[in-house]
């Protein structure tokens, strides 16, 4: 189901694709205990939307970002980032492996050009009878890179082009037509659709 310009809602299956239709904002919904990833280049605009969508209602959000700054906060501060990324990747994996086990809609951060982390989410999330969902914020990498400016926050340029590789083959492959087994829905968004996508909701309508 899509949206167009009447600001109806829209309730994501298969591949919706909304980039370039602007009109008044929308809601998204998802099945109640839905897992929705949102994903996208880094300055994207992954977090603007993330806290968008999680001030509007009770949803969980995982952010590794969150995790980096709450190791960062107990660690010395000569001591450099890169020495202490793996505890902060181990606490952020099992950060997100409870918050599936937990039950309850979920959101979460994350770059989205790895497949192998998908199918990850989408088998623990499909243990416990709950979906798996893709928020794809393809709005390419001069406005990313115009992000990271806006918010003074850079990705290294090896982290950048990693996630550009990554997410391009993504793109393509949507572009092909080809499934995304592991997600029940992938909604495309770029700069325009994804100031339009004001809240999102899980469950019934009436929630």
């Amino acid at each position: 189901m899509g949206s167009t310009t009447d600001g109806t809602p829209v309730s994501p299956r298969g591949v919706v694709d909304l980039r370039g239709v602007d009109g008044p904002g929308f809601t998204v919904r998802y099945p109640a205990g839905a897992v929705v990833v949102v994903s996208g280049l880094p300055g994207a605009g992954k977090s603007t939307l993330l806290r968008r969508w999680s001030a509007a209602g009770a949803v969980a959000v995982v952010d590794p970002r969150a995790v980096h700054e709450a190791c960062e906060a107990v660690m010395p501060a000569w001591l450099p980032y890169a020495v202490y990324r793996p505890w902060a990747r181990l606490r952020h994996g099992l950060l997100l492996r409870n918050s599936v086990r937990r039950g309850g809609p979920l959101l979460v951060h994350d770059c989205g050009s790895r497949a192998w982390m998908r199918r990850r989410l989408a088998r623990g999330a499909g243990r416990r009878g709950r979906e798996l969902h893709v928020v794809l914020l393809d709005v390419g990498a001069a406005a990313a890179l115009d992000g990271q400016r806006a918010r003074g926050r850079y990705a290294s340029a090896r982290v950048f082009a990693r996630h550009l590789v990554g997410l391009a083959r993504l793109s393509a492959a949507l572009d092909r037509g080809d499934p995304i087994p592991e997600a029940a829905s992938v909604l495309r968004l770029d700069a325009v659709s994804r100031s339009r996508a004001t809240v999102v909701r899980f469950g019934g309508r009436g929630l």
